[in-house]
């Protein structure tokens, strides 16, 4: 037996399946796992990892092994004995059958409430025989009766498995994760925020099985799968990208997908700051742009963390402004009470279809403050320039890993800026993926000012203002007396007589970001609110002292 914590008697209570779990395995490795209710990003520095977390009853995660031998994630969910299994699959039969004469749900609380009745409906629980053991008439036609234990293993999994997201559903609530690659019926693999690739007991078993769920994924998503079709971009529900190959004769392993996970709430320019993903200084300067209406783009390669950072520096745009966003995977997710967002429709007969490119062309129609394009990738893009030229400001993501490949990308086929309006552009900001002491960490390698054509030089003439050092990892600011951004747009905009006063700006909007990690004020909502009161009041405004 194992020693357990009293802070953990009720949990254990809730959840018998995790007791059991934790006795077996401590009987096969002599160890008992430590419980945390979050994870410390110190665990990631330790050779060996061995801890229990929840992610929402009654699904417990056990995170265990070494550097050296391989790290595990195992899922850890209520037990369906066999016979209580035979009963679960009569019960969602019986589910689909009466489902039809339900009202249609709009909404997955409806859909929830109709689970509930329609089990109702069907199942019958009794103590006879004792609280976990099974009872069930002969005739396939009448109620089945169980014991409560195995009702509610039968309920978890009924909800899991029609109303969630099925076998994923412990990893896409677990907000540690921020990949799920499956490649055929093996064991599926994530990438953990704290410990990297892991290996998982998840597996689909057999092909059929995931062509069965990587097509009901795609139906969900009003994107059907198809050998015609095997190729499929979309989000999930709760907003995570998803890649499917579908087809066997394109994928030869079967039916893959890699997941990219959706964050509920966006990370902060203050929880960045504190990660060195950007420094308090950058993060100022990204403020003083957005805030009077400077283009910035956000550059990198897959995966370098554009998005994040995109989503993280929108509440440098001043509250009161009107947010157009156009894209074909909602992410992008602006604070703002007056947010037009509009979305790409790729099926359908070709009449009904809108791009990118049309939502774009409407949204220059509807008089925003600022224009979002989720990612550029095509002909798009040379409407976001025609925009920046008409007044309005644009912010994107943007695949390229440096000012020179950018230009060269948006002057070149498909997207045909012409190289003398490359700098209706602003700023750009270039993000990386870069390993350090073996782990995955993401650093804006440079931020860059677009100053314009020279016809003497044949080219775009650039200004990198931040640069990252790695080997220290420190982020140095080159701009300072020599930003023509700050000087020659931002400080000519505010009515300054001493252009280089806006450095003084520049400083106390840094010492805001740094005061906010000191303090640990730095979630997404806080940040928000103490930007939106300094934007109303001023100092005056902040909840504390700078």
């Amino acid at each position: 037996m194992i020693t357990i914590p009293t802070r953990l008697s009720k949990v254990l209570q809730r959840n018998p399946h995790l007791s059991l779990y934790l006795q077996k395995y401590a009987q096969e490795t002599k160890e008992t796992p430590k419980f945390m209710d979050a994870l410390s990003k110190d665990i990631g520095k330790e050779s060996e990892v061995n801890v229990v977390y929840p992610v929402g009853d009654p699904i417990f995660i056990h995170l265990h092994g070494s550097k050296d031998e391989g790290q595990h994630y195992d899922v850890i969910e209520p037990l369906m004995e066999e016979e209580v299994e035979d009963s679960y699959k009569q019960i969602v039969e019986k589910i689909f059958l009466l489902s039809g004469k339900e009202r249609v749900h709009v909404t997955d609380e409806e859909f929830n409430e109709v689970l509930d009745r329609l089990l109702e409906d069907i199942v019958v629980v009794s103590d006879r025989g004792g609280p976990s053991k099974l009872v069930q008439l002969i005739k396939p036609s009448s109620k089945i009766f169980m014991g409560h234990e195995d009702y509610e293993i039968v309920k978890y999994y009924v909800k899991r498995d029609i109303l969630q997201n099925g076998i994923l559903e412990p990893v896409l609530r677990d907000p540690y994760i921020e990949d799920i690659h499956c490649v055929g019926a093996r064991e599926i693999n994530l990438y953990h925020k704290i410990l990297g690739m892991v290996e998982t007991n998840i597996q689909f078993g057999d092909v059929e099985r995931l062509d069965r769920y990587t097509k009901s994924m795609s139906d969900r998503m009003g994107r059907p799968a198809s050998i015609s079709r095997p190729i499929i971009d979309g989000a999930l529900p709760d907003g995570s990208r998803i890649n499917i190959i579908y087809a066997d004769d394109v994928s030869v392993s079967g039916p893959t997908f890699t997941i990219r996970k959706f964050s509920t709430e966006p990370l902060s320019a203050a929880q960045l700051a504190g990660w060195k993903t950007i420094s308090p200084q950058e993060a100022a300067y990204l403020w003083l742009c957005l805030e009077n209406g400077m283009s910035v783009f956000v550059c990198g390669e897959t995966a370098s963390g554009k998005t994040t950072l995109l989503n993280a520096i929108f509440p440098f745009i001043r509250y009161d402004q009107k947010i157009f966003s156009a894209e074909d995977t909602l992410e992008v997710q602006p604070p703002h009470s007056v947010w037009q967002q509009l979305s790409t429709r790729e099926f359908g007969p070709e009449e009904s279809k809108v791009d990118t490119f049309a939502l774009l062309r409407s949204g220059l129609r509807s008089r925003p403050n600022y224009i979002v394009v989720g990612e550029i990738r095509g002909k798009e893009g040379n409407v976001a320039f025609q925009a920046m030229q008409t007044g309005i400001p644009v912010m994107a993501t943007f695949h390229a890993a440096s000012i020179k490949r950018m230009i060269q990308r948006f002057t070149g086929s498909p997207i045909n800026v012409p190289v003398t309006s490359m700098d209706n552009l602003n700023v750009a900001v270039f993000l990386a993926g870069v390993y350090r002491d073996g782990k995955l960490i993401r650093r804006a390698l440079s931020i860059e000012e677009i100053l314009g054509y020279s016809e003497s030089m044949g080219g775009v003439m650039t200004r990198a203002v931040f640069v990252w050092n790695p080997v220290n990892d420190q982020h140095l600011f080159r701009g300072m007396n020599n930003s023509y951004i700050l000087e020659e747009r931002i400080a000519v905009k505010r009515g300054y007589k001493d252009k280089r006063d806006i450095y003084k700006e520049l400083a106390l909007r840094a010492r805001i970001i740094d005061k906010m990690i000191e303090m640990n004020m730095t979630n997404y909502k806080t940040v928000n609110d103490i930007l939106r009161a300094f934007q109303k009041e001023g100092v005056s405004g902040l909840p504390f002292t700078v």
